[in-house]
């Protein structure tokens, strides 16, 4: 409970009002108090932050079934994509019960995919990083099977309107994701090579790896060094754990944030080298 907003009123309004403005100033500090109770903080969810919290957690999970289910049956690759991601977030016990319960709800037919939408912009207040984060998180299950069809790209479209993304930005989230997806997938079939087999490898598969690195950044390989390194900048705000779990990331999801953050550091690592950049 807060108490410091009618302590404070209360103290200046004896100060300087006597008993009368102490009351005055009593009553005041019972408003602030009460509304700084009703918004936990800069950036949080609303009504409690662990609650806010808790539903970003499901509905992430609730979509993610959804849009699986848009194809007419969930495929097996798809519950493996949304079990790894569980693993990735160290689900165990109650926790991971639920988000397997929330992929299963998100599943029926019936489920209100635009109410629950619109009740996770008004939780999250609206804020674009939060929300692209969830769109990206959505990608997971998207690309099981590496690539969207029909179904999938009607149903994220119809996501992005209720949450306030353009048809443009819907397709740029798609395009970076679909870079990262491809970057990480040749690093780590990289990582799996013995020596002469990374340098026998093909050069047009390193080309392809660092142009998925500049699409990472969302820049264009002719940019300048100058360019790439606040295309690199403005990725890490938008994409470093410790903002995003300031904003009112649930703390299930950081482990995620990390290797997100890391493929970037990659992909810029990647280009300096490319550059010779320091």
């Amino acid at each position: 409970m807060r108490i410091w907003g009618k302590v404070i009123g209360f103290l200046l309004g004896l100060m300087f009002g006597g008993w009368f403005g102490a009351i005055i100033g009593l009553l005041i500090g019972y408003k602030i108090d009460e509304a700084l109770g009703q918004n936990t903080g800069f950036g949080s969810f609303g009504s409690t932050a662990a609650g806010g919290n808790h539903q970003f957690f499901l509905t992430t999970f609730a979509v993610m079934g959804h849009i699986a289910k848009s194809k007419g049956v969930v495929t097996s690759s798809e519950i493996q994509v949304a079990s790894e991601l569980m693993n990735r977030m160290g689900l165990q016990g109650e926790s991971r019960q639920q988000a397997q319960n929330a992929f299963r709800d998100g599943k029926r037919a019936d489920y209100p995919l635009e109410d629950e939408l619109r009740r996770l912009v008004a939780l999250v207040h609206g804020r674009k990083d939060l929300l692209q984060m969830f769109l990206e998180l959505q990608m997971y299950g998207v690309f099981a099977d590496g690539r969207i069809d029909v179904a999938e790209q009607q149903m994220l479209e119809r996501i992005a309107i209720v949450i306030g993304f353009s048809q443009s930005e819907l397709n740029r989230v798609i395009a970076r994701w679909e870079a990262e997806y491809r970057f990480q997938q040749q690093r780590q079939s990289q990582s799996h090579w013995s020596g002469g087999e990374r340098q026998n490898s093909s050069s047009s598969s390193a080309h392809q790896s660092l142009d998925d690195a500049y699409k990472l950044l969302e820049i264009n390989a002719s940019a300048s060094n100058q360019d790439v390194k606040k295309a690199y900048r403005r990725q890490m705000n938008q994409h470093h754990p410790d903002k995003l779990m300031s904003k009112g990331l649930p703390p299930e999801m950081l482990e995620v944030a990390k290797q997100k953050a890391q493929e970037i550091q990659h992909a810029y690592e990647m280009i300096k080298q490319a550059r010779g950049m320091r």
